[in-house]
């Protein structure tokens, strides 16, 4: 086995083309995956795990990668992140103001994708394609252009009543979804919705929340070779070494044939990374 890098992991780096195309990060190196497709690959798990933002030796990753002091005075760790809705900075309440003035009070899109089937979902507009490719969604358009976080998770909490706001990650890894005409479901979830999208122009200004008319649809493919029949999900904290033949990527998430891994849920884990040469 030939050691491509080792340090700490984060999300792999990807970027559209053909095919998307993926690299490992490890610490500040970019190691190229889509080559290693039919090679074994190998990642090791070496015993510890640094907070993607202090650097703290941490038993357990929260989060996402970060230990538990700064999972619990990290405004990105709030829990108005997973829902925008909750947004509490305007009571003088938000872990800091000047990060939530940077990430949430600017621009977001609300989308939907297809991944695993059609979803509805919210990023900062600076974000897309990248969000969309991490759920490794094989189409997606965005619908409406909105003023901050919270007026987008507002937006989000309307149209979940007419489509689902979750990816089914099983799904998603068991092959490719069914193409569906988007820009038809935009006409109706917003004909459906309709009532409540005038409610919260009211609200917040029509300058605040609007729709995107001229979108046109992405499509994107992933270098999977072969898709398993039955999803098996690896572990690197139950076995610290997971290996396979790699078969292909989508998402986050490397398939192998002895099972899945999502790498992103290994953020900050300290990994050596290995592979047929």
């Amino acid at each position: 086995m030939l050691e491509l890098g080792r340090g700490a992991l984060s999300k792999m780096s990807i970027q559209l083309g053909d095919q998307a195309q993926y690299s490992f990060r490890l610490n500040d190196t970019l190691v190229p995956v889509n080559p290693l497709i039919g090679k074994t690959v190998r990642l090791e798990y070496l015993g510890a795990i640094h907070c993607s933002h202090c650097g703290r030796k941490t038993n357990k990753s929260f989060s996402q990668g970060y230990c538990y002091p700064c999972f619990k005075k990290l405004p990105q760790c709030d829990i108005c992140i997973m829902s925008p809705e909750k947004c509490h900075h305007d009571f003088g309440t938000c872990r800091d103001p000047q990060w939530g003035m940077d990430f949430c009070m600017t621009d977001h899109v609300v989308y939907l994708a297809n991944s695993s089937g059609i979803k509805v979902g919210i990023t900062r507009a600076t974000q897309l394609p990248t969000r969309w490719l991490d759920q490794g969604a094989s189409q997606a358009l965005p619908i409406m252009r909105v003023a901050t976080r919270q007026q987008s998770g507002m937006v989000e909490d309307l149209l979940r009543s007419q489509v689902a706001d979750r990816t089914n990650w099983r799904a998603l890894l068991k092959g490719d979804a069914e193409p569906i005409d988007l820009i038809e479901m935009r006409e109706r979830i917003f004909d459906a919705c309709a009532e409540g999208l005038r409610e919260l122009q009211q609200r917040y200004g029509l300058q605040a929340i609007q729709p995107v008319a001229d979108a046109e649809v992405l499509e994107i493919r992933y270098p999977v070779e072969a898709y398993p029949t039955k999803i098996v999900s690896l572990d690197l904290e139950k076995t610290p070494v997971v290996e396979g033949t790699l078969r292909g990527i989508k998402g986050q998430y490397l398939i192998l044939d002895t099972g899945v891994i999502n790498i992103r849920k290994f953020t900050s884990y300290q990994i050596a990374a290995s592979s047929t040469a």
